[in-house]
């Protein structure tokens, strides 16, 4: 190579990291927007305005003082008059229960396919080849400990989706008050657009709204281990239910 071919590629190189630079601010400026705090209704009692998490549907609690939080009793009869008021203004529709309540666990045993890549793997082996099958050495251990795991975690999601205080909520409200066992949270239709939010939202940014919003707390770190239980025990909910992302 000349020297003139090195300087022309050094030159070349350089460009390109000058404009990688150049477009990283772009880049930032992409980022999705913080999610929007919704504007309530004036107080008319002097009360704490409570919004149901459609953003329109909500009630006064009177005598709840800013940063007050209601005794459950209260707090499950508050829900139920948000509940009630939307059943009104939407009588054609009906709050759709989650799948996983009309389910049993059928088995805790490894699924077919597993116990035949493990035989897949078991011949193989005594061949002395080496399978490309990512589950090819998958054990009835490696089963046990995945199951395990995955039902411990969805357990916390179950938990924490019960205990609006756990999650920051400052008026004890708590998930299940509006969703029993998640029922309406359709996760298998994320991404979609959100009218709340203005923008496509991820399952987890409707999480955020509902704390921010209807539990009156803040929403939380994308890597907080609560909002990645409470994902996975709303999946969970749905199981068995076909991916329909996109759909209102």
């Amino acid at each position: 190579m000349t020297r003139r071919s090195i300087a022309l590629a050094t030159a070349a190189g350089c460009a390109a990291i000058f404009a990688a630079v150049a477009y990283a601010p772009r880049l930032r400026a992409q980022q999705a927007p913080p999610i929007p705090v919704h504007q309530l209704p004036d107080s008319k009692n002097g009360g704490t305005v409570v919004m149901l998490c459609d953003g329109k549907t909500s009630v006064e609690v009177k005598g709840l003082k800013p940063g007050e939080s209601m005794p459950h009793a209260q707090a499950v009869e508050v829900a139920r008059q948000l509940m009630a008021q939307w059943q009104r203004e939407h009588p054609g529709e009906k709050w759709e229960m989650a799948q996983q309540e009309h389910q049993t666990d059928q088995s805790s045993q490894p699924p077919p396919a597993a116990s035949a890549s493990r035989a897949t793997a078991v011949k193989s082996q005594s061949k002395g080849t080496q399978q490309g099958d990512t589950y090819a050495s998958f054990t009835d251990r490696d089963y046990k400990v995945w199951k395990s795991e995955t039902d411990n975690f969805v357990e916390q999601g179950n938990q924490l989706f019960h205990d609006g205080a756990a999650l920051g909520g400052t008026i004890g409200v708590s998930c299940d008050m509006c969703h029993p066992n998640a029922a309406n949270t359709h996760p298998e239709t994320y991404p979609k657009y959100q009218v709340q939010l203005q923008r496509v939202a991820l399952l987890r940014d409707m999480i955020d709204w509902c704390i921010e919003n209807p539990l009156k707390g803040k929403a939380l770190d994308p890597n907080d281990t609560r909002l990645r239980a409470l994902e996975a025990y709303i999946l969970a909910q749905r199981k068995g239910v076909a991916l329909d992302y996109g759909k209102h």
